[in-house]
């Protein structure tokens, strides 16, 4: 890829993020007002002070409005952005970008999503008109995802027993992490019988292997690196930001196998080279991924180069990736267990590096963390959008 990076450019001053769930008793509004107050007060900073927004929502609103209305922004640019479960990493992505380019001093993304008055019992999509070639489209997520499972075990010779009790972990770990943070959905830890033995939903995953459907906001304040510290003693800096959408022909092409997802590979490669990292797992002190489903993180940590090529199985059975693992993953809950407002999930996912890189995580606190990743996919094995960021608490 040719992206030539914004490496140290940027920096994020302010963040807030409100509890996930089924908020019944909060509105879109109420979600977007106390996650962008909570931002602007980190940062000692009034609303009337941000320059723009970029706002990011799949289904819970249209247009700049959805935003400039609930917190009474007069005539300031709002950009609404899309981009499946991607859209609030989008919205930081471009934010960032408005920030390095000197258009703005400060800018605001935000991200929200209110699933839970929907009408719907997953996530509210509408396929647009096609040609009927993308034939996966037809297939509910759990549904296309549980195909990781048996493609994983065929290729690589792993004992379906073993797989499946590598993706159990998964979901252990990520609720046993979520049982220690205030702020997730699903903040009880959950036995190994509890998880193995739940209804099935598709495949081989059952309800325990899925992320919840979740209402909840997020935003960050972003500046230029070199004003960080005129508002905040720690900042937090941007080192690489990478978004590839793939071409959509897995389901056409024979040699797709449904055991990578090669968009995340290709911005996996052009976020560490922005970032200049060289070795992910030895320079990374955490990482937050796109837990969707249970098979997702473990594909995910052969894709994002935390584990050898059919080996990230036998990885996670090793606790590598455990919150005292090697390589702490989704250390916050991760969306199995914080849930998941679609627009919301990508800031989610830098809320935690910010409280992680600033010491302010509280029990579950990572000792000295540098460097954070943080993983957003959109779309489903075979076609799918991919961001990756890399953040930092040091400049250079």
């Amino acid at each position: 890829m040719a992206s030539k990076g914004i490496k140290d450019a940027v920096a994020i001053v302010g963040m807030g993020c409100t509890r996930f769930g089924e908020r019944w008793e909060s509105s879109t509004d109420d979600l977007l007002l106390d996650a962008v107050g909570e931002a602007l007060g980190s940062a000692g900073v009034q609303r009337d002070d941000v320059d723009a927004y970029w706002l990011g929502t799949l289904a819970s609103g249209q247009s700049g409005l959805t935003l400039s209305r609930p917190l009474g922004i007069d005539y300031k640019p709002v950009t609404r952005v899309e981009n499946y479960c991607a859209t609030g990493s989008e919205a930081f992505r471009n934010a960032c970008y408005a920030v390095a380019s000197g258009a703005y001093d400060r800018v605001m993304a935000v991200g929200v999503e209110k699933l839970k008055d929907s009408g719907f019992s997953g996530l509210l999509r509408a396929d647009p008109p096609s040609d009927g070639t993308a034939a996966e489209l037809s297939l509910t997520a759990p549904a296309a995802f549980s195909l990781l499972d048996p493609a994983y075990t065929s290729k690589y010779g792993v004992d379906p027993i073993a797989m499946r009790e590598a993706m159990t972990h998964v979901a252990w770990k990520n609720h046993v992490n979520g049982a220690r943070n205030p702020k997730a959905q699903f903040r009880k830890e959950v036995s190994r019988e509890t998880i193995e033995g739940a209804p099935k939903v598709a495949g081989r995953l059952g309800i325990f292997d899925c992320s919840g459907v979740s209402d909840g906001a997020a935003a960050a304040l972003i500046v230029r690196a070199e004003d960080a510290y005129d508002y905040t003693d720690r900042p937090i800096f941007v080192k690489a930001l990478s978004l590839a959408a793939g071409p959509m022909r897995g389901g056409l092409d024979p040699a797709y196998d449904f055991t990578t997802f090669p968009e995340v590979v290709h911005s996996a490669a052009d976020a560490y080279a922005q970032a200049g990292i060289t070795d992910p797992r030895s320079e990374l002190s955490l990482a937050e991924v796109h837990d969707c489903f249970t098979p997702t993180e473990i594909v995910l940590m052969e894709d994002l180069g935390f584990a050898d090529r059919g080996q990230a199985w036998t990885d996670v059975l090793g606790g590598d990736f455990d919150a005292d693992g090697r390589l702490a993953v989704n250390v916050d809950g991760g969306l199995k267990s914080f849930g998941h407002p679609v627009g919301a999930s990508g800031l989610r996912m830098l809320y935690e590096a910010w409280l992680q890189l600033r010491g302010d995580a509280g029990p579950r606190q990572l000792a000295d963390p540098r460097l954070a990743l943080t993983h957003n996919l959109g779309g489903r094995p075979g076609g799918c959008v991919s961001f990756v960021s890399v953040v930092g608490n040091e400049r250079g």
